[in-house]
């Protein structure tokens, strides 16, 4: 087992294949910053070059999954551009990825925790997507995965309403594959993670890429127009 403890994103590649990728800023709730995007995007990419890694586990460290980024600006360019970079690499993995989220899971850290394959989450997890009360766009592809996940309907009121809502919720409306309590999260996602492990690679690799394809067809499109819009946001405040 390798084990690397450099800040703001711990990496952990286990014997079984499973690449654990912990976001590392606890005293912030991980929220995000363009160093730790850039960390994660580039974990991720080399994860998928790297036939060692089976199976990608995200999470993230201390009382939160992540808070996402600071939405009281609006984002920089380095930021926004940061931010659909890891997205991008989640889906276009080649490696199935589980997310583990406990705590707070805010804006773009949801945005991620969709872009995953599987999603665990632990009671304690409270979910919010505020941008639109904020005046800034969502991200992470988002207007692609929320709705292929709850309908649009609900993805419609989540994003412009920014209500908070439960782990329980989020079980109910699709957005999470299973719900455990907090003191068994590690274990459940990491069980999760060893099984898609432990499937034939490129077996793995072709459901990934056809679900997307099917599934998330706009997905590519989400990205480009969530980048235009919130850059056409930023433009009319400046």
């Amino acid at each position: 087992m390798s084990l690397e403890t450099e800040a703001p994103l711990l990496r952990e590649l286990s014997d079984d294949g499973v690449l654990t990728l912990t976001l590392n800023r606890p005293r912030k709730l991980n929220a995000i910053t363009a160093t730790l995007a850039q960390d994660l995007w580039r974990a991720l990419e080399h994860a998928d070059a790297d036939a060692a890694v089976k199976a990608v586990l995200l999470r993230g460290a201390g009382r939160a999954f992540c808070a996402g980024r600071d939405v009281s600006a609006a984002p920089t360019e380095a930021e926004l551009e940061g931010v659909q970079r890891v997205a991008a690499a989640i889906v276009g993995c080649r490696k199935p990825v589980v997310a583990a989220v406990h705590g707070w899971v805010l804006g773009a850290g949801l945005e991620w925790m969709l872009d995953a394959d599987i999603v665990i989450a632990a009671r304690s997890a409270r979910l919010k997507l505020p941008e639109a009360s904020l005046g800034v766009f969502v991200t992470g592809g988002l207007v692609a995965t929320l709705p292929a996940a709850a309908g649009l309907a609900r993805a419609k009121a989540l994003m412009l309403l920014g209500e908070e809502f439960s782990a329980e919720q989020a079980l109910g409306w699709g957005l999470v594959w299973k719900l455990v309590d907090d003191d068994t999260l590690g274990t459940a996602s990491r069980a999760i993670a060893q099984r898609l492990a432990a499937l034939d690679a490129d077996v793995a690799a072709r459901y990934k890429r056809v679900l997307n394809q099917i599934g998330l067809a706009s997905f590519e499109e989400a990205l480009r127009r969530e980048s235009a819009e919130q850059r056409a946001l930023t433009q009319r405040t400046s």
